[in-house]
């Protein structure tokens, strides 16, 4: 019972099979259980309306995590995400309201569409990189926008599309809750795909790129092969989170996929942490809920002010520009990084010698 308990204190491994477990102590696996209970929980004792918001958090958190693989461990920029998740979402809705699939179906489809666009525009990356390289992401934004916005036989144009939740039988995930648990199932499935692929040959190829691509090159890293890759499972994961947006929010239109929804996710992994999957996840929660805390601080304040409340609503974008820039320069690690601060200290402590 004792050894439930146990605290890591350091990096002891003594064989392969030690290195490659994913818990490093029983209390890990304890504490990793608590947590699932506590989302499992979690709709029982909060309300619809922070129900709504968490699984907004956790389809964000799919996109984000899909966007790390990519700009975080590949180190390949991408300011597209909002277009892939369009892709994903008009693919869903094309195929169960026009072709009458299930959703079950149409969820992995969307996924298989979005990595066939994502890895389209990825070819690019074997000759382009940094600037030149977003650049070209941002025109697939362009592209992808244009075409859903014009093709109006298909994605029904500027008007958009309406779609319904998704059923099992007669049961239908109508309520907040029922898509939470929808949602988190898939991002915990997400979260695992996504650790254990960096434990793999892939993975490991993935940083040698990020790192110094010219000397992977010469360890026989294929560049375009594991390039291109990234592109794909990155907007794989995008689609899956784009097919589950269009699903909850039951509609899909142009202006919802536009370059501020790029930044967004951006956003994410550089305030969550590049290079993390933790950081994604808490650069999703940061992003998604920050406008809901900005929005109660100006109703806070003009209810005292009036007069100032065109003011205080521009105060918002500031706020969410000045969060990027504040975390580049004091904490370029991230949210994921300030946790992993917090249990080293707590690791040793009370004894910090």
């Amino acid at each position: 019972m004792r050894n439930l308990f146990v605290r890591e204190c350091g990096n002891y491994k003594t064989s392969y099979k030690d290195d490659m477990k994913l818990f490093g102590t029983k209390s890990e696996i304890v504490k990793w259980l608590f947590l699932f209970i506590i989302l499992l929980t979690l709709p029982l004792y909060v309300s619809n309306y922070w129900v709504g918001l968490l699984t907004l958090c956790a389809i964000s958190a799919i996109g984000a995590i899909g966007l790390n693989i990519l700009t975080g461990f590949t180190g390949q920029i991408s300011i597209g995400v909002g277009a892939f998740l369009g892709v994903g979402g008009y693919t869903t809705a094309i195929l169960t309201t026009t072709y009458g699939l299930s959703f079950w179906v149409s969820l992995p489809l969307a996924g298989i569409v979005t990595a066939l666009v994502g890895g389209l525009f990825g070819i690019p990356s074997l000759r382009l990189k940094g600037l030149y390289l977003a650049i070209a992401t941002l025109a697939a934004q362009v592209i992808i926008t244009f075409i859903i916005s014009r093709w109006d036989n298909v994605t029904g144009g500027t008007a958009g599309m309406v779609l319904s939740r998704p059923s099992i039988g007669s049961y239908s995930f109508m309520s907040n809750a029922s898509y939470y648990y929808l949602s988190i199932i898939i991002l915990i499935l997400t979260v695992i795909y996504s650790v254990n692929l960096l434990r793999t040959r892939v993975g490991r190829a993935f940083l040698a790129v990020r790192d110094r691509d010219i000397a992977a090159q010469i360890m026989g890293i294929n560049l375009f092969y594991y390039k291109v890759l990234a592109f794909i499972i990155s907007s794989f994961f995008v689609g899956i989170a784009g097919a589950l947006l269009a699903h909850y929010t039951m509609i899909v239109s142009p202006e919802l996929y536009n370059i501020h929804v790029s930044i967004q996710y951006l956003a994410m992994v550089l305030i969550g942490g590049l290079g993390s999957i933790l950081g994604s996840i808490l650069g999703a929660i940061f992003i998604t809920l920050l406008p809901v805390g900005l929005t109660s601080i100006v109703d806070l304040l003009t209810a005292y002010m009036p007069n100032l409340y065109q003011l205080f609503s521009a105060f918002k974008e500031f706020v969410f520009g000045l969060a990027i820039i504040l975390f580049l320069i004091f904490e370029p690690g991230g949210l994921a990084h300030i946790w992993h601060n917090i249990k080293n200290y707590f690791r040793v402590w009370p004894f910090s010698y």
